[in-house]
């Protein structure tokens, strides 16, 4: 799946989670809250593909996460690719394939989304404000090219990585503190699974069971039969999965805060 219906993915998942719990068991949030639930979420259904990487000194390729901050995020991608290499190549069974990339093995998998959301928690409850503060930086930079994929390419990666300061600087202030902030680690779980289910749905597959042995193969791709799956880049994919995910969020949205606008204007709801 390409990186804006990645991103778009994650926050219709967060909006429509979040309208659940409203719903159905009485969780309300702020409307800061939401938007940075949202946001995290968004740019944590981007992270996973940082196993993707580009020509760090030329500034070109990679996956979308890669490009959003420059030559910064084009090297930390070729050095996590290199890194879930390794890890391919020191857990590989007699039948998984040769391969000369890392992308979608070791960031695709359960284990590595489970450590990245509990890491996250942990991280911002141990070290607080600039934990925090850096992580939000990070997830508002790829929620803002992944969601605004076309305004983002024109404007470039030094206006990303200033708005994405700002807006966390902004953010942080604003936050209740005392709290340990475990919205974000489960945002940024939750975004990493949803990527994972994203691309379970196009040819390829992820290695969502690794690191279970399944016929001689600890890598075995899971996903949908070919006949019925997504070709990454086709209209289906680019087109029909973009006004899906739009008309969910929107729906989400509505949900969430028409009832609180009716409110104020003395409608019970």
């Amino acid at each position: 799946m390409m990186g804006p219906q990645h991103a778009l993915s994650g926050a219709a998942v967060w909006l429509a989670g979040s309208w659940a719990l409203e719903q159905f068991a009485d969780y309300h949030q702020s409307p800061l809250a939401l938007a940075v639930g949202t946001a995290v979420c968004a740019g944590g259904a981007l992270f996973p593909d940082l196993d993707m990487s580009g020509k760090v000194t030329k500034n070109q390729g990679g996956a979308t996460v890669a490009r959003t901050f420059g030559v910064f995020s084009l090297f930390a991608a070729e050095v996590m690719e290199k890194i879930s290499l390794g890890v391919y190549y020191a857990t590989k069974l007699s039948k998984d394939p040769r391969r000369n990339n890392g992308h979608r093995t070791l960031t695709h998998t359960l284990p590595f989304t489970a450590l990245i959301g509990w890491g996250t928690t942990a991280l911002c409850a141990a070290y607080g404000k600039w934990a925090v503060i850096t992580i939000l930086f990070f997830m508002f930079g790829l929620a803002l090219r992944g969601l605004f994929d076309k305004w983002a390419e024109r404007a470039g990666w030094v206006i990303i990585t200033l708005a994405s300061a700002g807006a966390a600087w902004f953010t942080y202030a604003n936050l209740p503190g005392g709290r340990g902030y475990p919205l974000i680690g489960t945002a940024l779980g939750v975004g990493c699974f949803v990527h994972i289910l994203g691309d379970m749905i196009t040819r390829a597959g992820v290695p969502i069971l690794w690191p279970i042995p399944i016929k001689r193969r600890m890598w075995m791709m899971i996903g949908l039969p070919n006949r019925i799956a997504l070709r990454v880049g086709s209209k289906a994919e680019v087109v029909g999965m973009r006004i899906a995910l739009t008309a969910v969020s929107a729906l989400a949205t509505v949900g969430l805060v028409a009832p609180s606008v009716l409110r104020r204007f003395g409608v019970d709801v």
